[in-house]
């Protein structure tokens, strides 16, 4: 059965918004940096929000906001996952949920794997948690990306405490294979090491592909894994702070059982109210709706491209709605986006906030109308001819 793709609200309603996309920069310039999208919100979201304004129901979040029977119920359907509900916690947002997991896990000081190029804050939060960053970049061929599974298993041999997976990767879009999370499962298991799986994106993955939740790739990952995800990212609801973390067994229920009250106070009680209808079957339909303007859109972001930045080097992700995309051989500096924005009045995310291996980069959010990709490409395209 065919889909209709979601239409993007228009742009004149679009810059009514007060959110970051919308108000960091003048009128001038095309934003396509946040991991914000331009579509209404799923029509469950908006009725239980309008109610709760109605009520005045604006207060503390309940002791038990129903997200935990939401997730379970939504990766059930999703992702044939069956999730144990006492394994299933929440707070306000996944970099606040891993920091706060990481802080239990390893000690001041310990070496914590991350993956560059991968999102900026996966730095800030192991520095939060009082870990160090230890480097192993994902390996490039043909096909994508992948985890160097050799330089992991050196990492923790050389006696780091805990891996930071990004599972859809963000900016890469890589779903990592089944055969990939057990793999790293079992190096981690075979060091005594913890897996903390950020899965934001993981309802955004795209046709081709299966996403595969940490937790569920084998005996070892529920051993040595924790996941943190949140329906923020697929149904654009950052502001309103939910999160939910997710032990992959007993041990990992006891950790998380044994955290401050304060991280699961943190929850915004609109951000529970927005999850619980974000992952119930309601939102099914939109979703849908949603993946198939996002499908349309990244192959768009590619004839677009080829047309006007031939010399680009794109692969379309696997999952969400951002293009890691390769400019350097324009000779636009390390730091392409500056020149971009400055000149072209196109506002994309800086490549090398993400790791060394983004110099020359710049990540690209597609989740908007066709027809604004369309202009921003034409206008990079444009300085590239100047």
């Amino acid at each position: 059965m065919s889909v209709t793709p979601l239409q993007a609200l228009p742009i004149a309603e679009l810059r009514q918004r007060s959110s970051t996309k919308w108000r960091k920069y003048g009128e001038d310039v095309l934003p396509f940096f946040v991991a914000e999208t331009d579509y209404a919100l799923a029509p469950a979201i908006t009725r239980v929000l309008t109610r709760a304004v109605e009520l005045g129901d604006t207060g503390y979040t309940p002791p038990d906001p129903g997200v935990r029977e939401a997730f379970v119920d939504f990766a059930l359907r999703r992702w044939d996952w069956a999730v144990e509900p006492s394994h299933v916690f929440w707070t306000g947002d996944v970099m606040m949920g891993v920091v706060e997991i990481l802080r239990r896990v390893i000690a001041p000081g310990d070496r914590v794997v991350v993956m560059p190029p991968v999102y900026p804050p996966f730095y800030d939060t192991v520095e939060e948690a009082g870990g160090v960053v230890e480097r192993v970049p994902l390996l490039a061929n043909s096909d994508g990306w992948e985890i160097d599974l050799r330089g992991v298993e050196a990492a923790l041999a050389g006696g780091a405490r805990a891996v930071l997976l990004c599972n859809p990767h963000n900016p890469t879009g890589t779903v990592h294979s089944r055969e990939s999370l057990a793999a790293l499962a079992d190096i981690a298991d075979r060091f005594g090491a913890t897996v903390v799986s950020d899965e934001i994106h993981a309802p955004l993955t795209h046709p081709g592909k299966a996403f595969t939740p940490f937790l569920a790739a084998s005996d070892s990952a529920r051993r040595v894994g924790y996941a943190v995800t949140s329906a923020s990212k697929t149904y654009n609801l950052a502001g309103l702070k939910c999160a939910v973390m997710i032990a992959g067994a007993e041990p990992q229920v006891k950790e998380l059982r044994a955290l401050p009250w304060e991280v699961e106070w943190r929850t915004g009680l609109f951000g529970a109210l927005s999850n619980v209808a974000a992952y119930s079957a309601d939102s099914d339909e939109w979703l849908a709706s949603l993946l198939a303007a996002l499908d349309s859109n990244r192959v768009l972001l590619g004839e677009l491209l080829a047309e006007h930045l031939p010399q680009a080097r794109y692969l379309p992700p696997d999952a969400g709605f951002l293009a890691w995309v390769d400019v350097s051989a324009y000779g636009w500096g390390d730091n392409p986006a500056v020149r971009i924005l400055r000149e072209a009045k196109v506002a994309l995310h800086h490549g090398p906030l993400f790791g060394t291996e983004g110099k020359g980069h710049v990540r690209i959010n597609f989740g908007c109308a066709p027809e604004l990709l369309r202009e921003a490409v034409e206008r990079i395209g444009a300085l590239a001819r100047s």
